[in-house]
């Protein structure tokens, strides 16, 4: 695999931001995530701090992939709800201007649909009110909200997107979250071609029960690296394809095997 589509997160490679770009040079690869809400200070946000953070990933020959904004709530949750918009807002205003064209995070449960005598649910027409909301400003600020496939099914995703006007919303795919939550990845690349905005590509075994698996080193568990690969491929996904070490501890020599381990696919 070419690796110049890989990309790590920063923020479990050093607390310090300047650190980070630096050990992910090392790696060999060429794309970075950016955490929005711990990852990069407040004040690194602010116009200054952004073009600082964008003269160090050029000193480094890095871009920024994709950035995360992982809220607490979802966004059919009315508690805290206008806040929780704007601060999603802000950060896809911030993402943009770090050179991210999507923004990371999950947009919480997704209603189930009504029944076809029965009104629709409140809480499915507030997720898609919102969601629609932050489409339309993701466009005038350049960029998109994609939400994570893994928690929620890849089919529900595919109702709440095809429930919104085009361009609104993309697909964040989390391999091993698949896997944990009882779903292919493979039949997720299916089902979502078109829509995905950023892949990560984890490793899990599933549990017992449906969401119990557990995250396991790259090419260790139950997903199909090659065949999701090619499956991306044939779908035309030419996006980035985001790696996350299991161990923060030992981050680097994990996603140094990790990157390894795609190399030789």
């Amino acid at each position: 695999m070419d690796t110049s589509r890989l990309s790590v997160p920063t923020h479990l490679l050093a607390r310090d931001l300047r650190t980070a770009l630096r050990k992910a040079r090392e790696l060999g690869i060429h794309g970075v995530e950016l955490d929005l809400r711990t990852g990069v200070a407040a004040e690194q946000l602010s116009q200054t701090g952004i073009r600082q953070i964008r003269k160090w990933l050029a000193d480094e020959g890095l871009v920024v992939a994709a950035a995360a904004f992982p809220t607490r709530g979802g966004y059919a949750d009315a508690d805290r709800l206008e806040g929780r918009i704007a601060a999603t807002k802000a950060a896809l205003e911030a993402a943009h201007a770090l050179g991210a064209a999507v923004l990371l995070n999950h947009v919480g449960d997704i209603p189930p649909p009504s029944a076809a005598d029965d009104p629709p649910n409140p809480r499915w027409r507030l997720l898609l009110d919102v969601l629609a909301d932050l489409g339309a400003w993701g466009q005038r600020v350049g960029c998109t909200l994609a939400a994570e496939a893994g928690r929620s099914s890849p089919a529900d995703l595919v109702r709440v997107i095809d429930g919104l006007p085009d361009g609104s919303l993309l697909s964040h795919l989390v391999t091993g979250a698949l896997v944990v939550h009882g779903h292919d990845p493979v039949a997720a690349v299916e089902r979502l071609a078109g829509h995905i905005g950023h892949v990560h590509a984890t490793d899990a075994i599933q549990g017992a029960f449906k969401g119990h698996g557990r995250a396991v080193i790259l090419g260790s568990g139950q997903v199909d690296l090659p065949n999701l690969l090619a499956t991306l491929e044939e779908r035309g996904y030419r996006g980035w394809i985001g790696l996350e070490p299991i161990d923060a501890f030992q981050a680097q020599a994990e996603l140094a095997a990790a990157v390894a381990t795609l190399q030789a696919l």
